[in-house]
């Protein structure tokens, strides 16, 4: 049992499997999924016509974010990705695991996110979901192919990724010119920006920005995948963030011109397809429809790759419960079960602007933990300038800030959820890691057993 049980214990990252192309595509995969095609509508229902000057905003915040996984990447590359790093800063400690599941629970909220963004564009090929029960039912349906082809190995996942990420990204571009160029007038109306102007809702659009962004993570968590991953990790980051700049900045422009505030507010969960309707007509709704489509299926497809990854990294350093359950396999084979079955739940059961609000609100306190552990513990041993990381935590500070005072203005039940869960991980954590060290003073290696 002992000899079996470490064999399903052993890694099975396969090194130099993914390109620096393969990995700008994993990256690019769940950042545009999640970004456009769900929060655009999102965004501009929180702070009106400004939205796409919120995207710009939320891209300059990751920017400094990405300095300090792209330094600490450089340093230590790993599969394990950001909980290595927050192991490195904090050791096997509470603020580790804690930070740790946050940036998972953020990954698993953000899949369910793309699959019930998929089934509410999926749906509009039928004319609506007026019961609202068809949106679930593709979006479950989506993330269990997502997991078949999981299945398969990182070849499969970096070759359908590619593929997808290839015909979304030219799809998209293509929806931005030709909807900019069709356009009236690119001049957006200010006037109508209402109460949604203040400074408190551009902060919390801001921080939904965020979210269309912070698919770099998944790059560093297949850092010792990559060939040559001390370079190309950070490149991939870099040029990831630099491509979704451009391509956002056109959607939005591409949006509000052809639709008005209160029709994009309307038509929140699938505003892309709302607007190709006036440009494009009925052919440009398939065309975008088949594009978000693809990117809601390409982005699930990339993160349940990465975030089992992560997973089972925590398992192996003994920061996380595990148990088996029965299964065959390793425990990558199990924390992909893990977090699609997760994914599965939050998809059925949770609709699109509830999703975003926890992946949010985990994401952004994880962040300031990473840039903390760099500032207090880190920064010698990566070489990092100490202002960069300073900016990046007042920025989250600020998105974070704005955004749940939005919250508890109009959804408190949402923040209420976010709060009872971080506070159920952490005493959960700090149990299991308590009788982990008294386990292991005890004796050892029976203390592995006794948690399976």
């Amino acid at each position: 049992m002992e000899s079996d049980d470490k064999n399903d214990r052993k890694s099975s990252y396969a090194k130099d499997s993914l390109t620096l192309g393969g990995t700008v595509m994993l990256g690019t995969g769940v950042m545009i999924g999640a970004g456009i095609f769900a929060l655009t509508g999102q965004m501009a229902q929180m702070t009106g016509v400004l939205f796409p000057l919120a995207f710009l905003a939320a891209a300059v915040i990751v920017s400094f974010s990405s300095y300090s996984y792209i330094k600490i990447s450089n340093a230590y590359p790993s599969a394990g990705g950001i909980g290595m790093y927050l192991h490195k800063a904090y050791g096997n400690r509470l603020p580790t695991a804690f930070n740790a599941l946050l940036m998972y629970f953020s990954m698993v909220i953000a899949q369910s996110f793309l699959a019930r963004t998929f089934g509410a564009y999926t749906i509009q090929l039928f004319g609506g979901d007026d019961t609202g029960l068809m949106i679930p039912v593709l979006g479950v349906s989506l993330i269990v192919a997502a997991f078949l082809v999981n299945l398969s190995g990182n070849r499969w996942v970096q070759g359908v990724a590619s593929f997808i990420g290839i015909l979304k990204i030219g799809g998209i571009l293509i929806f931005g010119l030709v909807g900019v160029w069709i356009a009236d007038s690119l001049a957006v109306d200010f006037s109508n920006s209402r109460e949604t102007g203040t400074v408190g809702n551009f902060l919390g659009a801001t921080a939904l920005g965020i979210l269309a962004f912070k698919g770099f993570t998944t790059i560093t968590n297949s850092g010792s995948e990559v060939k040559d991953p001390t370079r190309n990790v950070g490149r991939a980051i870099v040029i990831s963030i630099a491509a979704c700049v451009v391509i956002y900045t056109l959607v939005g422009f591409a949006v509000a011109s052809n639709l008005s505030l209160a029709e994009i507010i309307e038509t929140r969960d699938y505003s892309l397809a709302a607007a190709a309707r006036p440009a494009l007509g009925e052919y440009g709704v398939w065309f975008t429809v088949a594009i978000a489509m693809m990117a809601t299926a390409g982005g699930i497809l990339a993160s349940i790759f990465a975030v089992s990854r992560m997973l089972a990294m925590l398992t192996e350093m003994k920061l996380v419960p595990h148990r088996h359950f029965g299964m065959p396999g390793s425990i990558q084979k199990h924390t992909l079960v893990y977090t699609v079955v997760l994914g599965l739940v939050l998809t059925a059961f949770f609709d699109l602007s509830r999703i975003a609000a926890l992946g949010i609100v985990f994401y952004l306190i994880m962040d300031i933990a990473i840039h903390w552990g760099v500032l207090r513990y880190l920064r010698e041993d990566i070489n990092a300038n100490a202002w960069v990381p300073v900016v990046a935590i007042l920025l989250d500070l600020l998105a974070l800030g704005g955004f749940v005072w939005v919250k508890l203005n109009t959804d408190p039940f949402v923040i209420g959820v976010a709060v009872v869960a971080m506070i159920v991980i952490a005493v959960a954590e700090q149990i299991f890691l308590k009788r982990t060290s008294e386990a292991r003073d005890a004796g050892g290696d029976e203390s592995h057993e006794g948690h399976h």
